[in-house]
């Protein structure tokens, strides 16, 4: 009889485990959101539905229209240049050309309805994705090796909050609108810093008015940077992208 019970008890386990890897796997996560045409006509309604596969888009009229006549979507997350999610919105930046616009590439905006939690696609996305996903979120589950607090100057309006360093990543906290960032550091060029109060954090991240393409952040440092902190973050920096650093014979025994 024990025997027997283990027996039900490994196979009532190996159940629980499949059931629960395909729910992971068929995650699915649906979104209300209106879809932005850039001044060429009224936003309209849309649902946005994201999965482990893409994302795909249906647009929706009170008018007696048949889905295909209505704009509608889908794309591989190997056919996207770029993949925008914050709590306000999601945006994807295709391979494709606008003709109109002197070849720049094709973009589409979806402004989502208020009541919405993007944080679990972020779950499902922050370790799939490569430096094309832009995360305007601050990942929660992030244990902060040290942080300051900072102010992130802006063209405008700036915002404030805290920088926190760890292991893998680096999250910036604000409660400014779509300010917040969590950082892989292979999502980042390059960390430098022209002295102990500023801070600026290169991204991958598209930004037309900037060299190269590449969005920096600059950051006020309310608290003075020490130089031990910002080596060490620079290393493992480094460390990702795969550049040899030279250490000294100390530096190899400790």
């Amino acid at each position: 009889m024990e025997q027997r019970s283990q027996k039900a008890i490994a196979r009532t386990g190996l159940a629980v485990f499949a059931l629960a890897a395909v729910s992971v796997q068929a995650a699915e996560f649906r979104f209300q959101a209106l879809h932005d045409h850039l001044l060429v006509r009224k936003d309209q309604p849309a649902t946005l539905v994201v999965d482990e596969h893409g994302i795909t888009f249906q647009e929706q009229s009170r008018k007696k229209k048949t889905p295909d006549q209505l704009h509608h979507g889908h794309w591989g997350y190997q056919d996207i240049e770029q993949l925008y999610i914050s709590p306000e919105k999601i945006r994807i930046v295709t391979y494709q050309d606008r003709k109109w616009a002197l070849g720049l590439d094709q973009e589409y905006e979806f402004k989502l309805l208020p009541g919405q939690d993007v944080r679990p696609v972020y779950e499902m996305l922050k370790t799939r994705l490569d430096r094309r996903f832009v995360a305007a979120v601050a990942d929660e589950q992030v244990q902060a090796l040290w942080e300051l607090p900072v102010k992130l100057l802006g063209k405008l309006n700036g915002s404030q909050g805290t920088l926190g360093f760890a292991n893998d990543r680096v999250v910036y906290v604000t409660d400014r609108k779509e300010a917040s960032r969590t950082w892989r550091y292979q999502d980042i060029e390059n960390i430098s810093s022209s002295d102990p109060y500023q801070l600026t954090i290169t991204s991958f991240e598209r930004a037309s008015t900037h060299y190269g393409s590449r969005k920096g952040f600059n950051f006020q440092l309310k608290q003075p940077l020490d130089e031990k902190r910002f080596n060490l973050a620079w290393r493992k920096l480094n460390a990702v992208h795969g550049l040899e650093l030279l250490t000294s014979i100390p530096e190899k025994g400790n």
